[in-house]
């Protein structure tokens, strides 16, 4: 079950890349995930999941500009990567799978770039607009991100 949630973790960073690592180290913060002594550790200090969240915030504003390049551009399916491995792996540290669930997070984000840029194009298409695509995305980022923590 662990693999299975980083992988859906790194999904919710392939959609946004800021909102898996906030809901991971808020989640890690405050319910006390056993990490410590891990290299994700860092995950659970005082100041990180508020510095993830402001990103987070910052990405849900940027991402409605029509000058916000594409998920699929290097830099930007790179950060997915990153962040899918950091928060995939974060789960996997509470569960002494580290190195599975940076894997686990990294296919996911693979699968939640691609399939989210498809499906949000899909969406586009449909209303005529991107605007109602990109809100519905967000609202699956943050409650998918909000229910795979809760899982943990």
């Amino acid at each position: 079950m662990t693999l299975i949630l980083a992988l859906l973790i790194g999904i919710v960073a392939g959609l946004r890349a800021m909102t898996a690592p906030a809901a991971v180290a808020l989640a890690a913060r405050f319910h006390g995930w056993p990490i410590e002594g891990s290299p994700l550790a860092f995950m659970a200090y005082r100041f990180t999941p508020w510095i993830f969240l402001v990103a987070a915030l910052g990405e849900l504003v940027t991402d409605q500009l029509p000058s916000t390049p594409s998920r699929k551009v290097p830099q930007q399916f790179g950060a997915r990567l990153v962040t899918g491995a950091l928060a995939g792996g974060t789960i996997g540290a509470a569960h002494a799978m580290l190195w599975g669930g940076v894997l686990a997070g990294i296919v996911g984000a693979i699968i939640g770039t691609l399939g989210g840029a498809a499906a949000r194009g899909a969406l586009a298409r449909r209303f005529g607009s991107d605007r109602p695509a990109a809100l519905i995305e967000d609202a699956v980022a943050i409650v998918g991100a909000f229910l795979i923590v809760a899982a943990v």
